[in-house]
């Protein structure tokens, strides 16, 4: 079932049929446009999807344009079937490992630990770089990288609105997990979303962002909090991301650990890089760390 959210231009959205704990009621497409239409994610490989998406067109309205925020499957794995029935090409950043900064591709060799549902198979059909413009009949879309979540995420503008991807997400906080999730780059994407002036955000998963200005502070305040946290049981003496975990997430339902320690990882590579921890043997998921 679509939901239609503006006219001028039109946007609407289709909610996939893939909830879970970390997608919500499911992933968000968003559709663009009157008679020329761009689709944004259009989602896991799912035929009744895919049927979904091609039900919205109606007579003298083509899909021209598809853009994917970022590689993970449950965003990307339907744009090349997309693609196939309509010919539009597909936009994305790159693959599902590229854009990773310095520091996390030195530790891809090293780490275990490795975020999920990343989608190797993508490829896009042409590659968007940050301000980069798409653009319309009646809409113009300005690509913006935002890495953080995943190396290679954006978000599009459109206007005041942003297609925020799980770059910001109302519903819940992003997951950013080493090497994919970077969070020195994350919180810098959040930082330079700030300093613009938001109507709203249409995010990946769940409800419009009504206020983005409060989620964005909100967002940032959440991961200093989780660093001071941190911070402070180091303080008291070392301690491994399993005790960490166990103790910042407490309550936490069990299946949703793995994905919490990741957060932690993310967090003390962040804090090593700025020289406020240290790891001992070296940086690794199974580290003593300590303050530095």
């Amino acid at each position: 079932m679509t939901r239609p959210l503006t006219s001028d231009p039109p946007v609407r959205g289709l909610v996939a049929p893939n909830p879970s704990p970390l997608t919500g009621a499911g992933t968000n497409t968003w559709i663009v446009g009157g008679s020329s239409l761009v689709v944004i994610d259009p989602g896991p490989d799912d035929p009744a999807h895919l049927a979904a998406i091609l039900g919205v067109v109606s007579p003298g309205q083509r899909i021209d344009l598809i853009v994917v925020t970022h590689a993970h499957l449950d965003h990307s794995a339907l744009a090349p079937h997309l693609a196939a029935r309509t010919g539009a090409p597909v936009h994305a950043f790159g693959g599902a490992t590229e854009g990773r900064s310095r520091v996390m591709q030195g530790l891809a060799d090293s780490l275990a630990v490795q975020g999920e549902g990343l989608d190797h198979r993508f490829t896009p059909d042409r590659r968007l770089a940050d301000a980069d413009l798409l653009t319309g009949p009646d809409w113009d879309l300005r690509a913006l990288h935002t890495p953080g979540h995943l190396g290679g995420h954006l978000c599009l503008a459109l206007g005041d609105t942003l297609f925020s991807g799980d770059h910001v997400m109302g519903w819940s906080t992003s997951i950013v997990s080493p090497p994919d999730g970077d969070m020195t780059d994350y919180m810098a994407s959040l930082h330079r979303l700030a300093q613009a002036r938001w109507s709203r955000f249409l995010p990946g998963h769940g409800d419009p962002v009504a206020d983005p200005a409060r989620r964005l502070a909100e967002l940032i305040a959440h991961r200093q909090g989780r660093e001071t946290q941190i911070l402070a049981m180091l303080s008291e003496g070392p301690a491994r991301i399993a005790e960490l975990t166990a103790r910042i997430y407490a309550g936490t339902p069990s299946h949703l650990l793995p994905a919490a320690a990741r957060n932690v990882l993310a967090h003390l590579v962040d804090l090593a890089s700025r020289k406020l921890v240290t790891a001992r043997p070296s940086l690794a998921p199974d580290a003593e760390f300590r303050l530095a």
